[in-house]
């Protein structure tokens, strides 16, 4: 659960039973799935990629469930397609090539922003926080898209798939940021829609909350037990207002 917990219950709750509100200095985002929907974007360069290559075409289900795990990930089920297909070597590498031209000139025009998040990082961003964002994209694409929606000016800091030698759900991207603030992990929030995010956070030493309608393969975010779950990042919002 979220609460709000003066000190002598903060030093009596037993670790990663709640979020104390009152205790966290940096919220990290995760950027697909979580505040922003850019599958629209993603589906439409893998079924450009798959017809280049004459390949049979994706439907947008498959490819919401596919997102996740990086870009390379994303190509090898598209190209499969399955969730742990291996395309050919030489398939796989032409596919990739095409997939990030394509995406680099297609990164933003079909996605769009979450309801709710932009009211939720303005309001956290006037208050006496970090944010900063934490994504397995990597740059460039995860700066232009970030840049596209208009949410660069909320973040301090942009940790990508490639900043780090490893990638969520290892916790490395997350201690890297909670590093770059001088901060103790016990102060810090990880803000997710995946596995990914709930694994990373625990494996970090972070507090974990989710959102129910992002990309987690087809499963609840339930089923992963993070700390809270809101349907709305504004609900958010509200715990540190």
């Amino acid at each position: 659960m979220l609460t709000r917990c003066n000190d002598s219950q903060v030093d009596s709750l037993e670790p990663g039973s709640s979020v104390v509100v009152d205790k966290i200095r940096l919220i990290l985002f995760d950027l697909d799935g979580t505040l922003v929907d850019s599958v629209p974007d993603l589906a439409w360069c893998g079924n450009e990629m798959l017809r280049r290559l004459d390949l049979p075409q994706r439907d947008m289900d498959s490819a919401r469930a596919w997102v996740g795990n990086g870009v390379e990930r994303f190509v090898k089920r598209f190209l499969s397609g399955g969730m742990d297909g291996e395309p050919e070597e030489d398939v796989f590498h032409s596919g990739l090539e095409i997939f990030n031209r394509l995406y680099a000139d297609n990164i933003s025009g079909r996605s769009s922003v979450y309801p709710g998040v932009n009211e939720a990082l303005q309001r956290l961003a006037g208050l006496d926080l970090h944010l900063a964002c934490v994504t397995n994209k990597p740059e460039p694409f995860t700066s232009e898209l970030i840049a596209a929606m208009g949410l660069a000016s909320y973040f301090e800091l942009v940790v990508a798939g490639n900043s780090t030698a490893r990638k969520k759900p290892d916790p490395m991207p997350l201690h890297y940021a909670a590093d770059h603030f001088g901060l103790d992990y016990a102060e810090c929030l990880m803000v997710g829609d995946s596995s990914n995010d709930v694994s990373a956070a625990r494996a970090a030493g972070f507090s974990i909350v989710c959102v129910p309608y992002g990309y987690n393969h087809g499963i609840s975010i339930s089923e992963s037990s993070p700390d809270l779950i809101v349907d709305n990042l504004k609900e958010l919002a509200d715990m540190f207002a």
